[in-house]
């Protein structure tokens, strides 16, 4: 695969300090200019000052040159113009406006960690010992930058932007609602989804697995029940574990483990799914205010008030 990472997200909010504070309660590291890190991508969420909560740009590695040129040629027979500087091509995605940067970066590795031992029927792996996952004490702090999803008003032409522009393929769809699309082995890095207006619905982070996910939703919870949005859970459609909450610019941000990855394109065909088995396999019902954020009709009509 030519593309094979999602580098960085940019995102605009009104309140840039209170959003760099629930940030940094997440799990990421404040670096210069308004940037976060992650423990093994580097930095990769950025936050800048905007009138409306808005995705301002994505970023995406890509292998060499060539990948770059192939990009220019794609984008232009859709009749986007792109810049091209070198090693870097810029982009706008039409109807969000959303800078989309593709860039030739080197490949994200991450070390491999061993996989905590779990007692199972007839099996006491761990032995006589209590679980790891209730023995941590240090803070959760995300491993990279997973995936983010954008609402669209026409999510067929984004789609095309994203796979026939871009490059990115397609790993599952839920029809007319929702497109998996990714830029490395990772089930998605970038999800489509109809709304009826374009925003930026959540960012995805990794962490280590679902006892990292509960520990960093539980220490985000306290004191601030206002952040929680839905979870635990766990999804169909990529598999993974989930908790979602909210930063005070109305955006979500999801912990995630255990994504499903596409290591051979051969062996991965995608499927075609209907919504309500797409959401999750199980957890709470998602609650009405994650399939439409509650402020949506300040974003549609620009009187954009903070949730």
């Amino acid at each position: 695969m030519a593309l094979h990472r999602l580098n960085s997200v940019t995102i605009g909010v009104p309140q840039v300090a209170e959003t760099a504070r629930y940030y940094t309660d997440f799990g990421l590291t404040p670096d210069s200019d308004g940037w976060f890190t992650t423990v093994d991508g580097g930095r990769q969420l950025r936050v800048v000052p905007s009138p409306a909560r808005r995705l301002v740009e994505i970023n995406i590695g890509a292998g060499d040159r060539d990948d770059i040129a192939r990009i220019d040629r794609r984008l232009a027979r859709l009749g986007v113009t792109a810049e091209v500087d070198g090693d870097r091509l810029t982009a706008v995605e039409p109807l969000s406006e959303a800078r989309v940067v593709v860039e030739v970066t080197g490949p994200l590795h991450q070390p491999a960690l061993p996989a905590p031992p779990y007692n199972a029927p007839g099996t006491a792996a761990r032995g006589t010992g209590r679980a790891p996952g209730i023995l941590r004490e240090h803070p959760v702090t995300p491993r990279k930058l997973g995936h983010v999803v954008i609402g669209s008003i026409d999510q067929e032409a984004t789609q095309r932007f994203f796979t026939d522009g871009i490059g990115l393929k397609i790993s599952d769809v839920v029809p007319g609602m929702a497109a998996f699309l990714r830029c490395s082995t990772d089930h998605h890095n970038v999800l489509v989804t109809q709304a009826p207006v374009n925003f930026l619905h959540h960012t995805s982070w990794q962490v280590d697995d679902v006892d990292e996910i509960g520990r960093g939703a539980t220490r985000m919870l306290d004191g601030h029940p206002e952040r929680h949005v839905w979870g635990l859970g766990r999804h169909h459609i990529g598999s993974n574990f989930f908790w979602y909450l909210k930063d005070p610019a109305g955006n979500f941000s999801e912990y995630y483990s255990d994504l499903d990855c596409i290591v051979d394109d051969a062996l991965w065909t995608p499927e075609v799914w209907d919504g309500a088995k797409s959401l999750y396999s199980w957890g709470p019902p998602p609650p009405p205010s994650f399939i439409e954020p509650e402020d949506l009709a300040a974003l549609m009509t620009g009187a954009h008030h903070p949730a």
